[in-house]
């Protein structure tokens, strides 16, 4: 036996999450591991959007919260993963965890100039996601216009960066200051403040005079409405997430229908796992575009397994500024 600790929730969600509606528990957990079976110590632990809504959903109180992490193999009965190997699996936030083949998402390789961290962002779950959801939903054209909210984050950042190395026209909204001054340092045409904005789609209709293409929509809500406005006939709409209604207790309001039949918009929503035979090919791209600076890369690091509720809680507050990752 080895022993354990992991996080659950001690009660529902009411709206932003709480510290105090976390709890550790500690285990121990079972090391006479079955066929395929790797026993593991986390090293990084993601914390994403994603987990607010599947929490409140699939995990009762008492349930360990699911998430992603890297972890380094102590002990395997699998003859793909090795004792000493990291590998990036969806283990949940845990410090030790045991995982099968279908919670394991591929090796975490040693790559000249890029961290382990890295295998929880950019070439991870969010990774995958800009990818994926971008390019195959989107297909973007030489010379187009994309718009990207929530473009600061941990996917939205990489889906500006992919689209410039496109070769489009990248435009995108965020919380803050410090965020626009980022974006625009990753290559962003164009920014605005969202919360300070008042007219959406005339601050829109300025920033992309000849219509918006492609819209990668991270957060849902009035805005992404009123974006569907401003967009060209045969636009192409990637809908990945829907943060500004996470902590909502009723789902956000919006009349997109009458436009999208006019302008003839694609509209897809997707989840990552559909594209898993994609990722291979995103990976070798994403790897490569790291290393020929094309692709740049920002984290916000929280330190100590304990503060993984609160980096969960200043992510959801947008207190990050790229991928928030926790180093156990």
């Amino acid at each position: 036996m080895v022993k354990s600790r992991y996080f659950t929730k001690t009660q529902e969600f009411d709206g932003m999450p709480k510290v105090i509606d976390f709890k550790i528990v500690e285990e121990e957990i079972d090391d006479d591991l079955k066929d395929k079976e790797i026993l593991g110590e986390a090293i990084y632990i993601s914390v994403d959007p994603y987990t607010r809504y599947a929490v409140y959903y699939n995990v009762p109180p008492g349930a360990p919260i699911i998430g992603f992490q890297v972890i380094k193999v102590t002990k395997s009965k699998n003859p793909k993963y090795f004792v000493g190997e990291k590998i990036m699996v969806h283990g949940g936030w845990r410090t030790t965890c045991k995982v099968d083949d279908e919670q394991v998402w591929y090796k975490v390789d040693k790559i000249s100039g890029i961290d382990t961290s890295v295998f929880v962002g950019a070439l991870g779950m969010p990774g995958m996601t800009a990818y994926c959801g971008f390019l195959e939903i989107c297909q973007p054209k030489e010379g187009e216009t994309v718009f990207v909210n929530g473009c600061a984050g941990a996917v939205g950042n990489l889906v500006g960066q992919i689209a410039k190395i496109k070769g489009c026209k990248v435009i995108g909204c965020c919380g803050s200051d410090e965020k626009i001054k980022f974006a625009k340092s990753i290559g962003f045409d164009d920014v605005f403040n969202y919360k300070t904005c008042k007219d959406y789609p005339g601050i829109l209709k300025k920033m992309a005079p000849n219509g918006v293409d492609c819209f990668f929509d991270n957060v849902g809500g009035r805005m992404s409405t009123d974006v569907l406005a401003c967009m060209n006939v045969g636009g192409r709409i990637s809908v990945c997430g829907a943060i500004s209604a996470y902590n909502s207790k009723t789902l956000g309001q919006g009349k997109p229908y009458n436009i999208s039949i006019v302008k003839q918009l694609l509209m897809r929503g997707f989840g990552v796992g559909q594209f898993k035979d994609k990722f291979p090919e995103a990976l070798k791209h994403m790897i490569q575009w790291i290393q020929e600076g094309k692709l740049k890369i920002h984290e916000t690091t929280t330190k100590g397994f304990e503060n993984t509720p609160q980096a969960f809680i200043d992510m959801l507050s947008g207190g990050n500024i790229g991928k928030a990752v926790v180093k156990v």
